[in-house]
């Protein structure tokens, strides 16, 4: 338990030191398993200080690519469904500076955002219609990076940008 001082100077007892922080969710389609990519994603999972949830989604059946982007994109909307800010992975969404990333997400925190959820696609991308609801839609450069290996650089990112804002030195820009 962490000690906390209330407005009139009296102390009390948090539980939950994350209580009051930006959550982050991860709303991805396709199950990681155990492999490689699932390693590199929970060695990043435990270094955040940030709360953080994976959703998992996936499709039943096969469907023409169009088609699976849609229910996919509904599945991942429904998944972030209590989140206030979306932020949807996409190649060609806009390319950030790890400094850059890291004062949106502080400005997200900042400005009362509990819940921050990124969306991941599946091998077809995003659906256009999930892109349009994203309030930021975000490249991890213009290269295709596998949708499971997306999670651990994200991840990473994310740490990072968890280290800018602490003025940690593990980024250096």
């Amino acid at each position: 338990m962490r000690r906390a001082r209330a407005g009139g100077g009296r102390a009390f007892y948090c539980r939950r030191p994350w209580e009051g922080r930006l959550r982050i969710l991860v709303a991805a389609v396709g199950r990681a398993g155990q492999g490689i990519e699932a390693r590199l994603y929970e060695h990043y999972r435990a270094r955040l200080a940030w709360p953080l949830a994976l959703k998992e989604v996936a499709l039943k059946g096969a469907l023409p690519p169009a088609r699976e982007k849609e229910k996919e994109g509904e599945l991942l909307l429904a998944a972030a469904a209590k989140a206030e800010k979306l932020v949807a992975l996409d190649a060609q969404g806009e390319e950030l500076t790890s400094e850059a990333l890291a004062g949106r997400l502080g400005r997200f925190r900042d400005g009362g955002v509990k819940t921050l959820a990124f969306l991941i696609g599946g091998a077809h991308g995003l659906a256009p219609s999930l892109l349009a609801r994203a309030d930021l839609v975000l490249a991890l450069g213009r290269v295709t990076w596998p949708h499971l290996l997306v999670r651990g650089l994200l991840l990473e990112q994310l740490y990072r940008a968890q280290q800018i804002l602490a003025g940690h030195p593990y980024h250096r820009g």
